[in-house]
């Protein structure tokens, strides 16, 4: 299924803000919330955002090694839930071959903010842990709790 990042958002927990990556489908009202590390959700948006910090953070170094070898960025697929952790892979189209490579959903959708490769999301994962984009609504958006 197509996806795109609704939101970077973040909630607040007794044990600190949680970061949640909200990621819609095509065609559906629900959306799929991945939560990750505080990092990748401010380099998600960081590449949303196009915005520029001259050296490169850890994301825009491996896009440009990527590139550098000759190598894009295809697309970012969540793949599945192992042990209760959405796993992915991004896919990359190289001078040798095309090739997956298995990661973490918020590194893949991390580099693809950066190229505008699409993301896609497995049905089943998605229809297994969506919900209501109305439950994420009063979080704060990440651009808000991070500068």
């Amino acid at each position: 299924m197509d996806a795109s990042v609704e939101a970077v958002k973040v909630a607040g927990s007794p044990d600190g803000p949680v970061p949640v990556l909200v990621l819609g489908v095509e065609g559906r009202r629900d959306v799929l919330p991945v939560f990750i590390a505080f990092e990748e959700a401010e380099s998600i948006a960081r590449g949303l955002d196009a915005e520029d910090f001259g050296r490169p953070l850890t994301h825009d170094l491996t896009l440009d090694i990527v590139e550098e070898l000759g190598g894009r960025v295809t697309q970012a697929v969540i793949r599945g839930v192992e042990e209760g952790t959405f796993v992915a892979d991004i896919h990359l189209d190289t001078p040798r071959a095309n090739t997956v490579v298995d990661c973490r959903p918020s590194d893949a959708v991390a580099l693809v903010a950066r190229t505008n490769a699409p993301i896609k999301v497995a049905r089943e994962v998605f229809e297994d842990a969506r919900e209501p984009l109305a439950n994420y609504a009063d979080f704060d958006d990440i651009r808000e709790v991070a500068r």
